[in-house]
């Protein structure tokens, strides 16, 4: 009773207007991942980061800026020393060059934790819309159900009124009508929790409401707009497309950038042992009543040092971490690669198994099921059977029905799990077989 209120609670919210947005448009798949790739915040900031790791190009290869130097001798100092006005530069060795290297290789790692997020938002898109048509082809059933359940109702009042049929069948039809329309009500629920997530996936600021074309999984199947294979197609053996889907995972190629930003980082720290060079030159003068000759002097100095001259400290702590991180990034090169074979052989067998099921449901039950009720309910309009048994069978017929889109369901799915292992949305079957 308690689940039955809430669900009517929430309806009548819904139906008030309480969660629906000013502006409502209907897409099908291919125009919510635009959408999202457009608009998504997330995505937009996620690559405010290529600009951060493009300034950092820059910054890396910068030369050091100058010191101005100023020297003005006091007291009897002054008699001897002459003023002095001049700049210092300190001039990196080998340093410079391996920095802006490892800021290059920074910016390659950021560009390819862009393209995994962006495509991990496609993948989002596709199953939050997946997970919306469902809801919507339940609830559809279940509206088909209630339906046929008010019909019965009217046949069952009929036939107690002709004296055909016991008050019973009465009770028994309506309080299957009850249950179903609570079944309803729940289902709307799910309609708009599932809206409610494929707008938190599309995440577009602007007060608009993306909604999913009213194509339900109990129509005309449209394996095109969905962008996915056929049930009915010949799938090949994983073995003859291992290699082909493991060519683009992202997360091997973020892994092996990886190795390449630890050896260039191990270069630059290495590089801390060699020391710099700092060149200093100005303008010195001796005003003529300091000088022994009356006259002033003047004319321009140079010097060079070489300092950070590792003598104290060679900065082995910090190569022996960045070696110890060139490491750690090989060996997790290595797992990932290791992990990802059996991940993508894992996606693509639940795949086949959900083609298995859909193929099986469409074949052998979904139509016996119809013709089975159909039956059923002309047997009792004639008499010949009574409303319990009639019950019983539209309540099987309704779980086959929403077990039919929940495989629908779980095709779609699995074959976008499918392809966001392998990290291709645009990935060919029999492509090159």
């Amino acid at each position: 009773m308690r689940r039955l209120v809430l669900s009517l609670i929430m309806l009548s919210l819904i139906q008030a207007g309480v969660f629906a947005a000013g502006n409502i448009k209907k897409v099908y798949l291919d125009e919510a991942i635009d959408v999202a790739l457009k608009n998504n915040i997330d995505l937009q900031a996620a690559k405010i980061d290529i600009s951060i790791a493009k300034n950092n190009i820059k910054s890396a290869n910068k030369f050091q800026n100058p010191s101005f130097d100023a020297y003005y001798f006091l007291g009897a100092a002054g008699n001897s020393e002459p003023k002095q006005l001049g700049f210092s530069e300190n001039i990196e060795i080998a340093k410079r060059k391996a920095r802006k290297n490892l800021a290059e290789a920074n910016l390659k790692l950021v560009e390819k934790n862009v393209g995994y997020t962006t495509f991990d938002l496609k993948m989002d898109v596709r199953e939050a819309y997946i997970n919306l048509v469902e809801a919507k082809s339940i609830l559809n059933t279940l509206e088909q159900q209630k339906e046929l359940q008010q019909e019965l109702l009217s046949i069952a009042k009929a036939k107690v009124g002709a004296h055909n049929a016991p008050n019973i069948d009465v009770i028994q039809a309506e309080i299957a009508l009850n249950q179903m329309i609570t079944q309803v009500n729940t289902a709307n629920v799910n309609v708009q929790k599932a809206l409610a997530d494929f707008n938190k996936v599309i995440n577009n600021p602007d007060n608009v409401t993306y909604d999913s074309m009213d194509k339900l999984f109990s129509e005309e199947n449209n394996f095109n707009e969905m962008m996915t294979p056929p049930p009915d197609y010949k799938f090949p053996d994983f073995s003859e497309i291992q290699t082909k889907a493991m060519e683009n995972r992202f997360d091997i190629q973020i892994a092996k950038q990886e190795i390449d930003v630890a050896e260039k980082n191990l270069t630059v720290v290495t590089r801390q042992r060699i020391p710099d060079l700092q060149l200093t030159g100005g303008y010195a003068y001796k005003p003529g009543h300091y000088a022994d000759n009356g006259n002033f002097n003047n004319g321009a100095y140079a010097g060079a040092s070489i300092v950070n001259i590792p003598l104290f400290y060679n900065y082995s702590p910090e190569i022996q971490n960045a070696a110890l991180k060139l490491k750690q990034a090989e060996m997790k090169y290595m797992s990932v690669k290791n992990k990802a074979l059996k991940d993508i052989a894992s996606a693509y067998a639940r795949f086949l198994t959900a083609a298995d099921n859909l193929n099986h449901f469409e074949a052998k039950i979904v139509k016996g099921s119809e013709d089975l009720i159909e039956t059923s309910k002309q047997s009792y309009e004639a008499g010949k059977s009574d409303i319990t048994s009639l019950i019983v069978m539209k309540q099987s017929y309704k779980s086959i029905i929403i077990g039919y889109a929940q495989a629908l369901a779980e095709y779609y799915n699995s074959w976008t799990n499918f392809l966001r292992e392998i990290n291709d949305e645009d990935f060919d079957l029999a492509e090159d077989l």
